[in-house]
């Protein structure tokens, strides 16, 4: 049984709408999944949303309906519809609330409770709302202003509440030597190594003893042997990663799912929620003797005016807000390709503009309509024959096979800026190529060389389209299907999510005689009110 590439996001609470911070996580974990599809492998993509825990309850009292009300209607009417105007190309959609997750996190829960993983015990102490975390006493920082003399979160700077309750307990700090053997054989099981030395500093300061249950509300899957508590809601999310995709299904088709796919290969996370990912999940799993994802991946965060992007605090920016002004492929590929995945990065209304400017309208964008513009113009359209390739030929086809390599093996390490990178070296050498070959003058000559060596320019920028529309399918999948549309590919090669990215850089796939359509620019000229100025 071979492998499934297993891909997720985090599952996203419900307690408001998405904001681009969702997105880029979204976005990063889609091109990943759409990369290793085009290697040719199974995958599977899940994303999801958490529904359960004060957080969302709160907000659905103040909105006011229940919370499985409101739960629906913020999927149904935003998660989504944003992933949906995004091309997010997710396999399946987790909700908390779902039958299928509930029953199998009970099930986790009582087996773990069974082998005296879990005891019942009081906790008394800060607890954020907003994280739905129980915090240390040292994370929290002193309150200025209005919120004088409390203590704060440090994430949502927002007055922690003090909790004591009788709860159940799981044995978190027994795990404390086999995650720290565990990370020491496995270093590439938390990345990048900033996340990873502050997940192993962690645990060596002690573990606690973590709080996996709540008896002040009731909005949550109950405890199976004490339906007077709920499970604490972190401890519910984290295990969609496996009710997902068949933990303790009957169905012999689940179970065949959940061997072929589980371990996750890789959970992307923002890095405010790694310890959960790399220290309370793995406990988990270890303690249900299940086997370990083989990497969590905390990226930055994205920044807005210097803080992290948040509805609560005013920073959250709306996907709509962007993809109506400058098209989801456009914000798929800036949100990529302006900051190294691992960091922080700002958002910027302005840099946005200008690299939509720079590098797709006048780069990507002005390199096909040249294209296809002089093709139907010199050769009504059809795709010429090359010729004999020149030394400028076969230089471009070496840089599109060292561009695929480049960018496979940034991809590998989730790099995705360091891919968008290589990849576009190839767009500036095919804008190069033109402009030094000026394929315009040499069709005024009406010599049969000449004609010939027009002949092999416009088969040779046609080539390296057919290249680009292949590795940057994944970034920007609209895009890409136009331009596969404009050298002929549907018709010559066949659809291009189909195309393998180990056929991508053989160069001279795009036969003789395929048809370049015309269209609309790839990356029209943007409008001149910006959402960002109104004006």
């Amino acid at each position: 049984m071979s492998k499934t590439f297993y891909v997720t996001t985090p599952i996203y609470y419900v307690n408001d709408a998405p904001h681009i911070g969702h997105a880029y996580t979204t976005i990063a974990a889609d091109v990943l999944a759409r990369w290793h599809r085009q290697r040719g492998e199974s995958v599977w993509f899940l994303t999801g949303t958490d529904e359960h825990g004060q957080k969302v309850l709160r907000s659905a009292q103040a909105g006011g309906s229940s919370p499985q009300e409101w739960a629906d209607r913020l999927v149904a009417e935003a998660w989504q519809p944003t992933w949906r105007d995004l091309d997010i190309s997710n396999d399946d959609f987790i909700r908390t609330t779902e039958e299928r997750h509930t029953r199998r996190v009970q099930t986790f829960l009582q087996r773990l409770y069974d082998k005296g993983e879990i005891y019942e015990g009081v906790y008394e102490g800060p607890y954020c709302v907003a994280c739905e975390e129980f915090k240390l006493p040292g994370e929290l920082i002193e309150g200025e202003g209005r919120d004088a003399g409390q203590r704060l979160c440090p994430v949502h700077r927002r007055p922690v509440e003090q909790v004591s309750e009788t709860n159940y307990f799981f044995r978190l700090s027994k795990y404390a030597d086999q995650l720290l053997e565990h990370y020491a054989a496995h270093p590439e099981a938390v990345e990048p190594e900033s996340a990873r030395n502050e997940v192993v500093q962690f645990i060596r300061q002690g573990l606690q003893d973590l709080s996996i249950s709540r008896s002040s509300f009731d909005w949550g899957v109950k405890v199976p042997w004490d339906d007077r508590q709920v499970v604490y809601v972190w401890f519910d999310a984290l295990l969609n990663y496996i009710t997902a995709v068949g933990y303790d299904a009957s169905e012999p088709e689940l179970r065949e799912k959940f061997e072929s796919t589980w371990p996750a290969d890789v959970h992307l996370i923002g890095k405010d929620i790694l310890r959960f990912h790399a220290v309370i999940w793995p406990a988990m799993l270890m303690a249900a003797g299940l086997p370990l994802p083989r990497k969590v991946f905390a990226h930055g965060w994205l920044l807005v005016s210097g803080e992290k992007m948040s509805k609560t605090r005013l920073t959250g920016i709306a996907p709509a807000q962007l993809t109506g002004y400058f098209g989801s492929d456009a914000f798929r590929y800036y949100i990529l390709r302006a900051f190294p995945f691992g960091q922080d990065g700002s958002f910027s209304w302005e840099e946005m503009t200008a690299r939509y400017t720079a590098e797709l309208a006048n780069g990507l964008g002005n390199l096909a309509s040249r294209l296809t513009a002089m093709t139907e113009r010199y050769r009504g359209g059809v795709i010429p024959s090359p010729g004999e390739p020149t030394e400028a030929e076969q230089r471009l086809g070496e840089l599109a096979a060292r561009v695929t390599t480049n960018a496979d093996a940034a991809m590998e390490k989730l790099d995705f800026y360091g891919a968008l990178a290589a990849i576009w070296e190839l767009v500036v050498a095919l804008n190069g190529y033109l402009t030094e070959q000026q394929p315009w003058q040499v069709a005024k000559r009406d010599d049969a060389a000449s004609q010939q060596r027009l002949d092999a320019i416009l088969y040779a920028a046609a080539e390296g389209l057919r290249v680009l529309a292949i590795l940057l399918h994944p970034f920007m999948p609209r895009t890409c299907t136009t331009l596969w549309a404009s050298v002929g590919g549907p018709e010559a090669l066949g659809p291009l999510a189909a195309q393998p990215l180990a056929e991508a850089a053989r160069w001279g796939r795009l036969p003789v005689g395929a048809r370049v359509v015309k269209g609309e620019p790839l990356f029209p000229r943007l409008p001149d009110e910006s959402p960002a100025t109104g004006a």
